[in-house]
């Protein structure tokens, strides 16, 4: 070891210890994951809701098997007419689709993110918040149908089991202000895209882009179970 080495004192050339080093890291916005800070917290975000959403489901499914009282038959409760016999589920499979749709247009918006194409990424996430919207939009015409013409109250349901009426606002409640939250949250991104924000302040850098496209991706999956579970069996 040469004389320059070890005249070298301990810990040169490092951050600084102790707390305040901690502290001037984190000031610095220093990355402490394999992944950029914001898709970190998008993660543990999403792993909470995951638990949230499983808990739901959980107790929903228990009240299903446990109640003495006849379940109503999904296919029946939400049938829709349009002039001639009833289509079962033909609303909740319209919504669905517009919600599976709207990930492969959130997807897209990624690509051409990250390829630096705004025109696209913008029109993009306009049109998945669009089909967003449209899925909220379809499901409080839904909810209306239950409450004014079927008559389904959180506490009392005149087609069988009571607790369907608070399982099912519950659940599809829960899911549509995920849903209503998301559409907000690509607004505001897509105009941020669109005025050149993240060019100005992020270095061109479109990841949040991609954090938003967890988030959507995150809510169509668990509409999915939702579907499943609740109007499949």
């Amino acid at each position: 070891m040469n004389e320059e080495a070890l005249a070298t004192p301990v810990g040169a050339g490092l951050e600084a210890d102790g707390l305040k080093g901690v502290v001037e890291d984190l000031s610095e916005e220093k990355q402490m994951f394999h992944v950029p800070w914001g898709k970190a917290m998008m993660w543990i975000f999403l792993l909470s809701d995951t638990f949230i959403f499983s808990c739901f489901l959980i107790s929903y499914m228990k009240v299903r098997i446990t109640t003495t009282v006849n379940w109503p038959i999904p296919s029946e409760v939400f049938a829709l007419s349009f002039g001639g016999d009833p289509i079962p589920l033909i609303l909740i499979a319209i919504m669905t689709f517009v919600l599976i749709t709207s990930s492969g247009t959130m997807a897209l918006a990624v690509n051409y993110g990250y390829r630096g194409d705004k025109k696209k990424t913008v029109l993009l996430m306009a049109a998945t918040a669009l089909l967003g919207a449209t899925f909220v939009g379809m499901q409080a015409f839904e909810w209306t149908k239950l409450i004014v013409d079927e008559g389904v109250r959180p506490w009392s349901n005149p087609m069988g089991a009571p607790q369907f009426g608070s399982v099912f606002f519950m659940i599809t409640g829960f899911h549509g202000m995920h849903v209503t939250a998301g559409v907000i949250y690509l607004i505001v991104v897509a105009k941020r895209v669109g005025t050149g924000y993240y060019d100005r302040n992020r270095g061109g850098n479109y990841e949040m882009v991609e954090i938003a496209g967890l988030y959507w991706h995150f809510v169509d999956l668990v509409w999915v179970f939702i579907f499943a579970f609740f109007y499949l069996w």
